[in-house]
């Protein structure tokens, strides 16, 4: 066990105090005894959370949060919903788990009510454990299903962690495990408008032009499907020029190849529509979903196929599995979060304050001149921070090295300490609240965020004056 001792007169103090004294001990022993996702271990500073409340999270000194990206942009419907708690108790008193060979009330329900939401004929749920192994499974069953190998997808996307998630993103998270990348993964570039110079009808030519390009060297007939999210999320919303999504449709119906719609961080309201993809006027053949499906209260996935590629199965072995799947407590979980979204308006609520969030940042952008660009989709948005409007210069570049990131973990660091929790990365704040979010509480974490980014405005203003 480690101590620590600042001066030969201190009495060495345990790493693991008791529980109760405050946040402080909380976060020792996770320091102590847990490893924390893509971060360097050493130099960590959580927020030790004793409890949330809709869009706040407060810990255990007392301090309240506003969480303005839901988590992970996953806590859609808020925190600490007692519908969720109350579901999850009745289940787990009736029965917590099954194996997938049988079946509960509550699985067949949500497979209806999913069956309801989804548009088209995309009437059949395998339900997963996360995003990833949706992903996964999306993948997996294309390749069966077609008899191809390769998939396609975007450079600047994320899918998941797993390996063939990982392999299919086209974010810079991939590269340290570069060398165990499975094969048959190719990303094609899609440039977003705000650095494009040529205008969004010339980017929407080019960008199909250049997949057309790909498939035609890669082989149509072996691609067994494309990949992409239904809104960009976690590499900076990067939204897709008008008319994209549809293209991809109907080269997808051209070659036979099938389109995977990744829905983890776009869907279930968080764009204004059930899916992202529905912005777009287009309909899969598979939804990948997560996230939102729980918002955050259990562990849960689903992969959302067309009848087309079910009716395949009807006389041939479904070859997937995991033992979780259709766990009964987590589809009490997500059956329950469904009816919250309808029952408190919170995909309207979303559509809503996403126009209204628009409205707040473009008056931000007058004071701010670090402000670059805003991208938003209902409540999936980030500020992209530059060093000069001119040439559009970001703050931290594309996958920024620890040096090259000082002005914006400087940016993250003042939103902590005024009270926020939300994602900064690169040179981009997300701004992706849950959607049970008012007007008020988008003024206070707006407010926030502008005392902070003056750090990137004598930033800018530094660097102007030098040129």
């Amino acid at each position: 066990m480690s101590t620590e001792t600042k001066s030969s007169n201190e009495v060495k103090v345990s790493s693991n105090p008791p529980l109760g004294g405050g946040g402080a001990g909380i976060i020792q022993n996770n320091l102590d005894y847990t490893l924390f996702s893509w971060s360097k271990q050493k130099g960590i500073a959580p927020i030790a959370v004793k409890y949330g409340e809709g869009v706040y999270l407060y810990d255990y000194d007392g301090k309240r949060y506003i969480d303005f990206s839901s988590g992970l942009m996953n806590v859609n419907i808020g925190h600490g919903n007692q519908r969720i708690t109350e579901a999850v108790v009745k289940q787990m008193q009736e029965v917590s788990y099954v194996t997938p060979s049988c079946v509960t009330k509550v699985r067949g329900e949500l497979g209806k009510k999913l069956a309801e939401i989804c548009p088209g004929d995309l009437n059949k749920a395998f339900f997963t454990l996360c995003g990833a192994t949706s992903i996964e499974n999306g993948i997996k069953l294309s390749r069966l299903y077609t008899g191809r190998h390769k998939i396609l997808s975007r450079y600047q996307s994320y899918h998941g962690a797993s390996i063939g998630a990982i392999s299919a993103s086209g974010d810079p998270r991939r590269i340290p495990a570069d060398a165990q990348q499975a094969p048959n993964f190719i990303h094609f570039d899609l440039p977003y408008l705000y650095r494009w110079e040529y205008g969004e009808e010339n980017l929407l030519k080019e960008s199909v032009a250049q997949l057309e390009r790909m498939i035609a060297y890669e082989g149509p007939a072996n691609i067994a499907a494309i990949l992409l999210e239904g809104e960009s999320g976690s590499s900076g919303c990067l939204q897709y020029p008008t008319g994209y999504l549809k293209a991809v449709r109907e080269i997808c119906n051209k070659h036979g190849i099938l389109l995977i719609m990744d829905e983890v961080m776009s869907g279930f309201g968080r764009t204004g529509k059930w899916f992202g993809f529905e912005n777009h006027g287009i309909i899969p053949d598979m939804i990948c979903m997560a996230k939102g499906l729980t918002c955050g209260y259990l562990p849960f996935g689903c992969l959302m196929v067309s009848d087309k590629i079910a009716a395949k199965y009807d006389d041939t072995v479904l070859a997937l599995g995991l033992t979780y799947s259709a766990h009964p407590v987590s589809c009490a979980a997500a059956l329950e979060t469904l009816k919250i979204y309808e029952d408190d308006g919170l995909i309207e609520n979303a559509a809503a304050m996403g126009k209204y969030v628009e409205e707040k940042v473009e008056l931000l952008k007058q004071k701010h001149p670090s402000i670059g660009n805003f991208r938003t989709t209902g409540l999936l948005g980030c500020i992209e921070l530059v060093k000069n409007r001119d040439t559009k210069e970001p703050m931290a570049p594309f996958n920024a090295k620890p040096d090259e990131m000082t002005v914006m973990n400087k940016i993250a660091a003042k939103i902590k300490d005024l009270g926020m929790y939300t994602f900064v990365r690169w040179s981009y704040i997300f701004i992706a609240p849950p959607l049970c979010v008012t007007k008020e509480q988008i003024d206070e974490g707006l407010a926030i965020i502008s005392e902070a980014i003056k750090i990137a405005d004598e930033e800018t203003q530094t660097l102007n004056r030098r040129d």
